[in-house]
């Protein structure tokens, strides 16, 4: 590789991972609030929230990707521009898109981390999530069970135990059960255990009383018990075991596109095709984000005022790029065979990057107000 090409690459992946880092502890901090409070309220230990929020950053990464690709290229560009050098390469007799092979060579690389993301890393990730989430749904007494406290684990349930012992039991249990309209069933037992099946939790409770309190009539009828039991599954929102969700199938059972698959994940066949194309296109927009930024600068030579209207310019593209990224996705989900559009916006995206190269080769095509910029006068 030239040594100039090598200089420009190793300045785009310095900055490249300088803002990498910088957006995704931003993203991960905001998200990273919110799951605390939801894990340490639910009895979890702060070893829980590291792993948890250690399966959330693929994800994560994937996302600020792009954005540090563009950020990137243009940071540089715009440097390369007020110290002229780029101006000094140009004038040795570099063309655009020689000065821009560098930039392609960066965006690949960050393509090639985007698909190892999103075809192994994040679907790994997720469905690693979804099971730890199924077990700590799972774990009642971290949840729920906490002695000497009202709790309201769901709308219109109310919940409380005396004294939980070393051993499990729980010991002068109280359950409120309103949520059926008109109705109010009240439980009451001298002591209780926890129960697991396939279903999901039981609660098994002994030597007590259930109240059954009519609204409309007013009528409390009352009957003893020496045992019961009470489904705690739908208490919890557990969810079904097996079930997978479209984010942690694989590449090839998504493009695949079974019956089998989507009765499993309860969705479409055509959300199940947009999402297994998604994956393949989506890597792209990381080279069209750094054409676009490295381009729109190379529109107007140095000058002292800054290159803001460029870097207007390359924000501006890439904003009609997501929008038409968020159109073609809308269209592949309402159809089976509308998959083809989610390429759409990275064709679209390195297209334009492309133009804007050859836009900068050819000054005529700029207006009279880009020609004063890139005149020798106005760099003086």
């Amino acid at each position: 590789m030239p040594r100039f090409d090598r200089y420009l690459l190793s300045q785009l992946l310095a900055l490249f991972g300088f803002f990498s880092l910088l957006l995704v502890s931003v993203y991960w901090v905001n998200r990273a609030v919110g799951l605390f409070d939801q894990l340490i309220g639910d009895g979890q230990s702060a070893l829980v929230f590291v792993e948890f929020s250690l399966l959330t950053l693929p994800n994560v990464i994937r996302l600020v990707l792009p954005i540090s690709t563009f950020v990137a290229a243009v940071y540089i560009a715009n440097r390369l521009m007020g110290d002229s050098e780029l101006v000094v390469m140009q004038a040795t007799g570099f063309s655009s898109f020689r000065l821009a092979r560098p930039v392609l060579i960066f965006g690949l690389m960050v393509m090639l981390m985007m698909s190892a993301l999103t075809h192994v890393l994040v679907p790994a990730s997720r469905a690693v999530l979804a099971e730890r989430s199924a077990e700590i749904a799972d774990n009642v007494t971290a949840r729920f069970l906490r002695d000497g406290q009202f709790m309201h684990p769901a709308e219109g349930l109310t919940l409380y135990i005396r004294e939980l012992t070393p051993t499990g039991e729980l010991r002068d249990v109280f359950l409120s059960d309103d949520r059926t309209s008109g109705q109010t069933v009240t439980y009451t037992a001298r002591r209780a255990l926890l129960a697991r099946d396939d279903s999901g939790p039981k609660l098994l409770m002994f030597d007590g009383t259930t109240q059954t309190l009519d609204q409309d009539s007013r009528r409390l009828s009352i009957t003893r018990f020496a045992d019961v039991i009470y489904d705690l599954g739908g208490l919890l929102g557990a969810q079904a075991s097996g079930r997978r969700t479209v984010d942690e199938l694989s590449t090839p059972e998504l493009l695949r596109a079974d019956p089998a698959v989507v009765a499993e994940v309860r969705s479409t066949r055509a959300t199940l095709l947009q999402e297994g194309h998604s994956r393949i296109a989506q890597p792209f927009l990381a080279v069209a984000a750094a054409l676009i930024g490295f381009g729109a600068l190379l529109l107007g030579a140095f000058s002292r005022f800054g290159l803001w209207r460029q870097i207007g310019v390359a924000v501006g593209m890439l904003i009609v790029v997501q929008l038409i990224n968020t159109q073609a996705t809308g269209l592949a989900i309402r159809s089976e065979q509308g998959w083809p559009a989610v390429y759409a916006a990275p064709v679209v995206g390195i297209g334009i990057g492309a133009l804007l190269l050859w836009l900068s080769q050819r000054p005529r095509w700029l207006g009279r107000g880009a020609r004063a910029v890139s005149s020798p006068g106005a760099a003086t």
